[in-house]
């Protein structure tokens, strides 16, 4: 952690939602006017789209079904330590850029899948913000969480997150539905030992729950809708949480536990500008303070 030069860590699964705490984010940046370092987890994979996929196919000729996007030997997670501790001793570092369509991929002129070559950070940001799969990685031979003075994780209920992956993957890259499954299927050791144990390690969950059938995900037509959700917010320390300022403001929110509000799902968005727009003002003050700026 460093009151210099702050991170931010969103982290959750691929379909989780991650996108829309980054939006949420984003709106805070630019209202606040904070400029941020934004990197996207999907820069610290090992492999391009190419390369994995001879990388899964040699994986399952030697019998491993389980080689995923998700696991340790395909992602660079002493790359993102390195740059979490860099950052937050200078407000340096390094990124790239994974190129994941036609259309992110034509300013680069490269195929879509592929990486854009590493570069440093902008300089004079106030503040690094990561969102990706694994912002509190934690293994024996490195530890990501340890740095980022803001962890968020995003987790819908399991069959929520598979519906919201299928429905994304089909709709808006072009997989069938029996490949999406296999994915899932594939990855699932890999989400048991590195995604699960991250959201011990985060300071706010955000858990979307259906409140409509989901029973079967992988025959569902449509995403719940907002409406037909609620969230479950879990704060890992309360202690300077309003909860009541969140209850009067949030309409049809109640408290489950000490440490847990429940908002609709169209609330969400409009609770985490709440929540998150203080946690910005104090990390910015700290930053203020630290700098001689106060």
């Amino acid at each position: 952690m460093s009151e210099r030069h702050p991170i931010i860590a969103i982290t959750g699964s691929s379909g989780a939602g991650t996108s829309t705490v980054t939006r949420t984010f984003s709106n805070i940046f630019r209202r606040e006017g904070v400029r941020a370092a934004i990197v996207e987890g999907d820069s610290y994979h090992r492999y391009d789209r190419k390369e994995m996929k001879q990388k899964a196919a040699e994986a399952e000729a030697e019998g491993n079904m389980n080689f995923s996007h998700f696991g340790a030997s395909s992602n660079l997670f002493d790359e993102i330590e390195t740059l979490f501790r860099t950052y937050s001793k200078t407000g340096q570092g390094k990124s790239r850029k994974y190129l994941h369509n036609a259309e992110e991929a034509a300013p680069y002129q490269q195929e879509p899948g592929t990486f854009t070559p590493w570069e440093p950070l902008p300089a004079e940001t106030d503040m690094l913000f990561y969102e990706g799969l694994h912002g509190a990685v934690k293994t024996a031979e490195c530890n990501v969480a340890q740095y980022p003075d803001l962890l968020v994780g995003v987790v819908p209920v399991i069959n929520l997150e598979w519906i919201q992956k299928l429905w994304r993957d089909k709709n808006m890259r072009g997989y069938s539905a029996d490949a999406v499954t296999d994915t899932i299927l594939r990855r699932m050791p890999d989400y048991v030992n590195y995604i699960c144990p991250q959201f011990e390690h985060t300071h706010v969950n955000f858990q979307r729950v259906p409140v409509v059938d989901t029973s079967n995900p992988f025959i569902a037509r449509d995403v719940p809708t907002a409406d037909e959700s609620m969230v479950v917010i879990r704060f890992a320390k309360p202690k300077g949480i309003d909860f009541q300022y969140l209850l009067n403001m949030i309409n049809g929110s109640w408290m489950s536990r000490a440490n847990t509000i429940v908002v609709p799902g169209g609330k969400m968005e409009l609770a985490m500008q709440l929540i998150f727009t203080p946690f910005i003002w104090r990390m910015m003050e700290r930053r203020k303070r630290a700098l001689g700026w106060a």
